[in-house]
């Protein structure tokens, strides 16, 4: 079983650890390159939208597929 929780708090400590957590490898190494460019192209604006962000798509990610396959 996924806990949603704890995909979200992944996801909000290091953006695409959640999704990674989720099985969605893609999903995370994305997440993983782009929060940081977006922090430093910002000047951190974009990344504190990019942390929620992240940190939503991996908790209803793991809400809504509760079973690992």
């Amino acid at each position: 079983m996924r806990n949603p929780g704890l995909a979200a708090v992944l996801s909000l400590i290091i953006p695409g650890a959640g999704q990674l957590y989720n099985g969605r490898i893609l999903a995370g190494i994305l997440w993983l390159i782009i929060t940081p460019g977006l922090w430093i192209g910002s000047g951190g604006l974009l990344g504190w939208i990019c942390h929620v962000v992240a940190g939503y798509t991996a908790y209803s990610y793991a809400r809504d597929h509760r079973v690992r396959r």
